[in-house]
């Protein structure tokens, strides 16, 4: 089994972004190279500012951006009703009416930019753990009735027809949805913004941020940039530079694997290119790769996992879902960490004073990452406050390390909970 990810292992070939070296100034600075950062990046070029320089402590994408499952759909960690009820059908409906765009956006500039990273338009399936159809049809009417979003109903026999699988008792299909390598996809939105002028430097992690005058110094290992404005874009990967933004996030793990090339065997599991996802609490996601071979992810936890012990637990959930794959080879294993806040929605804000952050998109990353590139590009470039839309999301601190605790207790107690309903049901 390789230690590297499926997406690594695979990514496009390309010139490596050279570090930072010696001093420069620029417009904006960009602290972080996954989808925030990348987004604002190319959003401020789109917009005619590309006096921007981008850094990543690593490799573009190397955290969540490039580990994820690659699932492009509208909607937030918070779910529809919860952010219902916070916020009220008109504020709920922009807020999610952004992730929308979001989607139509992420499909537009694979098209514009050229950009191959494995795209399929082919939407994604919820598909239902329990016996009671009441989930869906809440669902379902929940979203068109006070969201405008329409998805099909699928009986267990429409959807075991795509799903081959006994585990599931019917689901919802959301047409308006992607899947893709997310790790090429960074690499595509980097060379887009690159070739736009933004400045792009890999292995060049942010040392310090400190102000002057009316300017802002970032400081790395070889070099420096003074910038009227900058982005905190870390995720999970805490960059130690301004304390209220990196105690507002907790770095949650998330497990993903991918098999071995399976053939025929992947129509005995799936007859749809559909991603899919589950309607538990702790649930798995899935979806059929371009070589036949099925990538798998799940078990949220504040604890990493080595590799041998994500294939471990990912293959016993596997095959509680589809046993005819026993005896499967998994050819690639591993985790990584995603941001989550307390109040499970985007931080995506500023200071008033040129310093602006965007982080805790875990468990709906891609299109939330790139609405919240859009909001602070026109922030930046245009003065527009469509960003305070999540100021009731601040950056509430989530009290590391008894947050970790807290964070766990709930996932074990959430989890529990399925199971015992699954027994029930038994």
């Amino acid at each position: 089994m390789s230690p590297s990810s499926y997406y690594r292992a695979t990514a496009t070939p390309d010139a490596a972004w050279a570090p930072l070296e010696g001093a420069t100034r620029a417009q904006v600075a960009i602290i972080g190279g996954g989808f925030a950062g990348l987004n604002t990046a190319l959003a401020l070029a789109e917009r005619g500012v590309r006096d921007v320089v981008l850094l990543e402590r690593e490799q573009l994408g190397f955290g969540a951006s490039g580990r994820n499952g690659g699932f492009v759909f509208a909607g937030y960690s918070l779910g529809e009703q919860s952010l219902l009820g916070q916020q009220g059908e008109t504020r709920a409906r922009a807020l999610f009416k952004l992730t929308s765009e979001a989607v139509g956006r992420t499909r537009q500039r694979i098209a514009d930019y050229k950009i191959a990273c494995d795209l399929v338009d082919e939407g994604v399936i919820w598909a239902n753990w329990f016996r009671d159809p009441a989930v869906l049809r809440e669902r379902q009417a929940l979203l068109a009735e006070h969201y405008g979003v329409h998805w099909q109903y699928l009986s267990e026999p429409e959807l075991r027809a795509r799903v081959r699988s006994e585990r599931y008792h019917g689901g919802l299909y959301e047409r308006d949805a992607l899947h893709l390598h997310p790790l090429n996809y960074a690499l595509g939105l980097a060379a887009a913004a690159t070739a736009q002028g933004v400045r792009v430097h890999e292995n060049s992690g942010a040392l310090s941020l400190t102000r002057d005058g009316s300017c802002w110094r970032v400081r790395t290992a070889q070099g420096e940039v003074l910038a009227d404005q900058v982005v905190l874009a870390c995720g999970g990967y805490l960059a130690r530079l301004h304390r209220p933004i990196d105690r507002a996030i907790l770095p949650i793990a998330t497990c993903v694997m991918v098999t071995e090339p399976l053939g025929a065997r992947l129509d005995e599991c799936l007859r749809t290119r559909a991603a899919i996802y589950d309607s538990r609490f702790a649930f798995d996601y899935y979806r059929a790769l371009p070589d036949s071979r099925l990538l798998w992810g799940g078990r949220i936890s504040v604890f990493d996992h080595s590799p041998r012990g994500v294939q471990r637990l990912l293959t016993m959930d596997l095959l509680r879902v589809f046993p005819q794959l026993a005896g499967v080879k998994v050819d690639y294993a591993w985790s990584g960490l995603m941001s989550y806040a307390r109040h499970q929605m985007p931080q995506i804000g500023g200071d008033g004073n040129g310093l602006w952050w965007a982080q805790a998109f875990g468990g709906h990353g891609l299109a939330p990452t790139c609405a919240a590139g859009e909001l602070l590009a026109a922030a930046l470039a245009e003065g527009d406050d469509g960003w305070k839309q999540f100021s009731d999301y601040g950056l509430d601190s989530t009290h590391r390390p008894f947050g970790y605790l807290a964070a766990q207790a709930s996932y074990w107690w959430q989890q529990s909970r399925d199971i015992l309903k699954t027994r029930l049901e038994a």
